[in-house]
This record gives C-alpha cells, structure tokens and sequence, in this order.
C-alpha cells in the first residue's frame, strides 16, 4: 500500500510539473492526489507498521501492535493536527492578500510608479531590482511581481526591452522573499513551522539574498539590453486614480509588516497578526470608498446603483483562489506521506548516502549539497512541496542554520528556470515570455547570484554564534 500511496504522490507531482504541457491546472493534480494518498491510507491502515509523530517528530513505538480503532483514532488526529497547520499558512495568506487587493483597488502602486523619473535603461535596471527586492520582502515575491510588470508596461512600450526587466525582476524578487517571513510562501511555511525566527531570518539571509540580487543586476547592467535611454516615457506622469491611493499604500504595508512585530509581542500564530491588520486596513478603505473619491467614474457616481462599492467584497472576490487550493492539496499530500514514515526514512538515506562537506560546522549532519540540490530541484519542480518535505524529513531545534539554508535554496533557487518560482510564472504569463528564451538569457544570471549568496551564507553562518 505504501508503494502505491508513493506512486499516486509521483504521478500527481508530474502532472504539476507538466501543467502547462498538460493543459491542467496545477490545483486539480494536487487536490486529486492529496484526496487519493489519505483515502489509501484510510483503506490499508491496519498493513501499516510504523506512523510518524509530527509533534514529537519521531516514529511511534508499537504501531503495528494497535486495534484498528486506536489506529482509525490516531489518524483522525493526525489528519486534524495536519489541516491546522496548513489552515495557518492559507488564512495567513488569504489575509496578505486580500491587503494587497485592497491596495490595488485605491490604485495604491501608481505612488511606486511616480518614483521613476529618468530614461536612462541602466537606472531603471537599479531602480526596478531594488523596488522587486525590497517590496516582496513586504508584500511577497508573487505579488510584487505583478505589481512591478504592471508598472513596467506603462513605462516601456517595447515588450523586447521589457522582458530583460522581467527576467531580472524574477531575480530579484526571489532573493527579497528569502530573508522575509512574509517574502515567500516557502519561508512563510517555515516560519509558521515555528523553524526560524523573523530576527535571525533577516541576520542569516540578508547579505546573501542581496548579493543574489546584486550579482545578476551587475552583470546585466553592461549588457547591450540596458545600454541607451527609453525611447517614451510619456505616461510616467499619470495620476492615481484615488486621493487616498498613497496613503492606503503606506497603511497597507505598514499593516503586513506589523504582523510578525504583533507575533514577537504577544507569541500568538501569525494569521491573528493578519487578520487584525487585514480589519483595520479594511476599516479605512470602507470609510474613504464611502465619501465621494471613490474609483468609480463620476459619471456613474450620481446612481443610486453605482454609489458605493465595497473594497473588501471587491478584494475578496479578486484573490487567486487556486494557488490558495494548490496549497491545501499539495501540503495535506506531503502531510501523507510524512505520517506513514517516508519522509523520515528518505531523510535518514539521504544523510547516511550523500558526502559530507564540513560536517563538523554545518547542519549536525546534514550535508551543504542535500540543501543545494534543494536548490536546484526547486528551479525544476515546485519549492512548495519541496519546503514540505523538508520539514518532515528534518528534526532540527528552531533558528538552526540548516532552515536558513533551506529558505534561502527553495527561495533563490527557483529563479534558474522561468517555471521555478510563482513570480516566474506570473511573469511567464504577464508577457508571455518564452521557456528557452528565459533558458538563455537570463538562467546563467540567476545562477551565478544563487552560487554567490550560497557561499555567502556559508561564511556568514560561521560569524554567527
């Protein structure tokens, strides 16, 4: 049954992978996969010898030795104990989003867009990887992907100058989301996995996530694509739709920044962080969306019909549903298979197989190229998962070095392949960037920042205690 179980995992994975060949959207493989691997479980729950204690992270003395109602008991508690940690990352996520959405509709990023004033190609490259790395430190990779894309195609109308900026703002916003908790969803799930802490995130992996920005940036800056000036600018001058869009900007931002300062303070999960900056966010945008500055036209503003619409309802109804699913299939999947042991075992054949390099610094055993493989696998097939995994397969104490090197692989790495990360893929989207183009172009780039914050952090960790 355990063969099967691992076989529906596989298949399932693939057909994520392969999305895009397939025509499938990557949530429905993830849910049908998640739903099959537990009712496996259900079915053949008494040829099982061994389960996994997640909250102990050990397996369970005498098992095989239990009647098939304790062990129905138990995996009813472990399915339980499993949605509520993925329960915390979505509703987290939900919150984020929905903040971010509220922004949007005051046209809140038009205000990032005033601060680009030159027509120098060059600068624009500086400004733009700066803005990807320091916005999805706060609003997460994914989102300030689409709002930095967005802001680009009002400003350079030529789409083949424009997908060098979107190669390079892939870049950059991986290696932002890494040494933020609320940069990436796979720091995010290690952070709520109480693995690392905000502080020494940010200690860890801030010199190496910057230099995996800086690094590509340099070299791209010399390239003929960023030599010259913009031949138009004419719309850089636009005004936001709203009187009130820079100030729900600054009160969005603030509100998802204030999250983990709230958790330091009051120990409580992140999403109550979230949700209470997610009200009082809400508050204010219901409160400005009721006066007369509204974003509808004014000649719809003297209907009844067409008086005030809500923010949040409009919020809510723009957030991306299916990545929200994606997660719950993936992770409750992964979830399976670390109940039943598997992750536990590989990790243990993983430690015991692959070479060792300094093993007396690094890891308490676990090898640099296991994490740098991570890496690497992360560019090829989806980091979520990935992270998952990780979290089962290992048992290190909170604010160990080995998640920090997690974080930063799984986060930077997928930038090596336009497909590697959900920013990539937004992009990929967004202007329509080809596969092999990106494989090109801008792969050896992301590379060479990947390979250089990598050994960065190998020599930051040994400075700090």
């Amino acid at each position: 049954m355990e063969t099967a179980i691992i076989l529906v995992f596989v298949i399932g994975y693939l057909a994520i992978t392969l999305e895009h060949n397939l025509k499938i959207d990557k949530l429905i493989p993830a849910l049908v996969m998640m739903a099959i691997c537990w009712a496996l479980i259900a079915l053949g729950l008494d040829s099982f010898t061994q389960w996994f204690n997640s909250a102990e992270h050990a397996l369970l003395d005498n098992f095989g030795l239990l009647g098939h109602e304790e062990k129905l008991h138990l995996m009813e508690e472990t399915l339980l104990h499993h949605l509520g940690k993925t329960a915390e990352i979505l509703v987290f996520l939900l919150g984020a989003m929905t903040i971010v959405e509220i922004i949007d509709y005051f046209d809140g990023f038009s205000t990032i867009k005033s601060f680009v004033k030159t027509k120098s190609k060059k600068r624009i490259l500086w400004i733009f990887a700066f803005l990807a790395f320091f916005l999805s430190a706060i609003i997460d990779n994914l989102t300030a992907t689409i709002v930095l894309i967005s802001i680009l195609q009002k400003l350079i109308h030529d789409k083949d100058v424009r997908i060098w900026y979107a190669g390079l703002i892939i870049i950059a916003a991986n290696a932002g989301g890494a040494w933020s908790p609320i940069g990436d969803v796979t720091t995010t799930m290690l952070w709520i996995g109480k693995k690392v802490t905000t502080g020494h995130l940010f200690v860890y992996l801030f010199i190496p996530s910057l230099l995996c920005m800086l690094v590509p940036t340099f070299i791209a800056s010399f390239l003929p694509a960023f030599k010259g000036q913009l031949k138009n600018n004419e719309e850089q001058d636009e005004k936001p739709k709203s009187r009130f869009s820079a100030t729900m900007l600054y009160l969005g931002l603030g509100g998802i920044v204030s999250v983990p300062i709230f958790k330091t303070v009051t120990h409580l999960p992140p999403y109550v962080g979230m949700m209470l900056a997610l009200g009082v966010v809400a508050v204010f945008a219901e409160i400005y969306s009721s006066s007369k500055f509204t974003l509808t036209h004014a000649e719809h503003q003297g209907g009844d019909s067409e008086g005030h619409h809500s923010p949040v309802h409009h919020s809510l109804s723009k957030i991306e549903m299916p990545s929200i699913l994606f997660f719950l299939g993936i992770l409750m999947a992964v979830a399976a298979l670390e109940s039943l042991g598997i992750l536990f075992g590989f990790a243990q054949s993983l430690q015991d197989n692959m070479p060792m390099l300094g093993t007396e610094l690094h890891h308490e055993g676990v090898s640099d190229v296991v994490v740098l493989l991570l890496g690497v696998g992360s560019a090829v097939i989806d980091n979520v998962p990935l992270v998952a995994a990780s979290l089962g397969m290992f048992s290190q104490p909170i604010d160990n070095e080995l998640w920090h090197f997690i974080a930063y692989s799984a986060g930077t790495g997928g930038s090596m392949l336009i497909i590697g990360s959900a920013a990539g893929v937004v992009a990929m989207g967004m202007e329509k960037i080809n596969f092999f183009w990106y494989l090109k172009k801008i792969s050896w780039l992301a590379l060479l920042g990947f390979l250089v914050g990598a050994a960065a952090f190998m020599v930051t960790r040994t400075l700090i205690p």
